[in-house]
C-alpha cells in the first residue's frame, strides 16, 4: 500500500485520498442529495432557496433563528478611527452593518 501526502495549503496536509476537513457548496449539495433522497439539481434549489431567504431576512434586519443550528443577526458596528498602515495617516473608518452568527449549543456536541 502506498500513501502519499500532498500540501494542500500552509497548515493542511492530506493525505490519499481523504479530504481535508473544509466543505463547499458543492459538498453541501451532494450532502443535502444523499440525506433527502433527492436529485443534486433538487438539492441545489433547495439549498439557494434557502441561502436566498436568509440573505433576505438579514438585509431587511431581520434575525434567522434556526433551532439546534443557531441565530443569524445583524449587528451594527461603529464609527472608528484608525491609521493607514502605507502613509500612517490617521482616518475614519464608517459605521457598517455585519451579519453575526450564534452557534446553538447544541451544535458543537
Amino acid at each position: 500500500m502506498i500513501i502519499t501526502c500532498k500540501l494542500q495549503d500552509k497548515n493542511t496536509i492530506f493525505v490519499g485520498n481523504l479530504k481535508p476537513n473544509k466543505m463547499n457548496k458543492g459538498d453541501l449539495i451532494n450532502e443535502i442529495a444523499a440525506k433527502a433522497g433527492l436529485n443534486k439539481v433538487a438539492a441545489k434549489a433547495a439549498l439557494d432557496a434557502c441561502l436566498e431567504s436568509i440573505a433576505q431576512a438579514l438585509a431587511n434586519d431581520d434575525s434567522v433563528k434556526l433551532i439546534g443550528f443557531g441565530t443569524f443577526s445583524i449587528a451594527n458596528k461603529p464609527e472608528r478611527s484608525g491609521i493607514n498602515p502605507r502613509t500612517k495617516e490617521k482616518i475614519t473608518i464608517a459605521a457598517r452593518k455585519t451579519v453575526k452568527f450564534k452557534p446553538a449549543a447544541e451544535l458543537g456536541k
